[in-house]
């Protein structure tokens, strides 16, 4: 049986925040355009499993919905436009650039199958202004988009093009919409948030930028930022951090490793020394503060003693939050051409420093007991409200409340995935 054609164009998400962005821009534009009876996929290719994900759902969505246009998209395709143009389930592909356009999605036109760019071309990154995110709490704004730089495991500067900032302007426009319609928490997103500003000009920079945000946007009573470079920190941006409580006291550090000879062969700009140091001034000027981190097991030539470095340097930051990922190689990547470890060591490692990010979590969650914490209500299941605290941590408690709404509540105890609590 033929499944009922879709009304309105769904769009499919893996990958970061940035992505989560650029999904609700393209399901506007391809709405705008009546663009029925359509999903777009798009795609991450950080590793090898997301894209393995991608084309496991590009499969099932066709088995599903054999009628629908199916229009793939993101970094897997900017990559490598022929692995998704090859797949018999896939009616066109757009690129990176190419997808943030409302021509990509008019009706009635004879679309290209493979329509994919230069992404180092582009030099820009168009600002869209979007009234709000399906079914979320929180908004996500871009800021920038690509990476100037060149780590050695990475494929993302391929699927995203050079740095390129976003104009304040357009930023606090965007910020200002997003608050009228009732988004009580924003996040700023992109590739390598810390670059902000460089290609503008005046060059002004992350700290800069938030701090006039914040003055020109006093309704903004809530904001997070993604993943922070622990080198390339801007003073404007620590003295924020030490006195501006609008900013939440999570901080997401882009780290991948605790070694300096794995760092070095990654080509990161920092060592541990300068991961420690971020957390410990960032404690100092706000003691509240928790950290977040992303980490790759089992880099290439990454020995017992280097990974245990890594897992050492959970306790030396005083880690909460850790996104683990099991090395894959990335094809074209000078990483991939480096002596391998083998698979079954890169999972045991990858276990290993689950297992330390659990025991992090619950550190922090046991701390929490007893505090009075405010939380983002993100999901409102029969009374019983779920969301993020200050601190990004799950939380879950009996009551009344809408989502988006920011409530007050005591923790009282915790599960191993999530705070619970009585509304205050």
């Amino acid at each position: 049986m033929t499944k009922e054609k879709i009304q309105s164009p769904e769009v499919v998400t893996f990958g970061c925040r940035l992505n989560t962005y650029e999904s609700q821009v393209m399901k506007d534009l391809a709405t705008q355009a009546g663009l029925n009876n359509a999903i777009i996929i798009n795609t991450c290719a950080v590793t090898s499993e997301a894209e393995r994900q991608a084309r496991q759902t590009i499969r099932k969505l066709r088995r599903t919905n054999p009628e629908a246009e199916i229009i793939v998209t993101g970094c897997g395709v900017q990559i490598d436009p022929a692995k998704y143009a090859d797949m018999p389930e896939v009616s066109r592909v757009i690129g990176n650039d190419e997808k943030m356009q409302a021509a990509s999605y008019a009706k009635d036109v004879n679309h290209e199958r493979i329509l994919v760019n230069d992404i180092m071309s582009v030099t820009e990154t168009a600002a869209h202004l979007i009234s709000g995110f399906d079914g979320k709490a929180r908004a996500f704004v871009q800021i920038q988009n690509g990476c100037d730089h060149r780590c050695t495991f990475c494929t993302i500067p391929y699927g995203r093009g050079n740095s390129r900032s976003v104009p304040v302007g357009e930023i606090v426009s965007q910020i200002k919409i997003l608050i009228d319609n009732g988004y009580p928490e924003i996040a700023l997103t992109g590739v390598d948030i810390t670059a902000y500003g460089a290609d503008l000009p005046g060059k002004p920079t992350l700290g800069q930028m938030v701090r006039r945000l914040l003055n020109l946007v006093p309704d903004l009573k809530r904001l997070r930022l993604s993943s922070l470079d622990p080198v390339e920190m801007d003073d404007d941006l620590w003295d924020l951090i030490a006195t501006e409580p609008r900013l939440l006291p999570h901080l997401h550090m882009s780290l991948q490793a605790g070694d300096d000879m794995i760092l070095k062969r990654m080509k990161r700009r920092h060592l541990r020394n300068d991961a420690i140091g971020f957390c410990k001034k960032a404690r100092e000027l706000r003691p509240d503060c928790v950290f977040g981190v992303d980490l790759i097991a089992g880099f290439p030539t990454e020995t017992e003693e280097m990974f245990e470095n890594t897992l050492n340097i959970v306790e030396d930051c005083d880690l909460t939050f850790l996104h683990v990922f099991p090395y894959s190689p990335r094809p074209g990547t000078p990483a991939a051409r480096m002596p391998q470890v083998a698979s079954a060591t890169i999972k045991e490692r990858a276990a290993l420093l689950r297992d330390k990010g659990q025991q992090a979590i619950e550190k922090h969650f046991a701390a929490m007991v007893g505090k009075t914490v405010t939380f983002l209500v993100e999901n409102n299941d029969n009374g019983m409200l779920s969301g993020k605290t200050d601190h990004f941590a799950p939380i879950q408690v009996q009551g009344t409340g809408n989502v988006a709404n920011v409530l007050t509540a005591k923790i009282t105890g915790y599960t191993k995935d999530y705070l619970v609590g009585d509304i205050a």
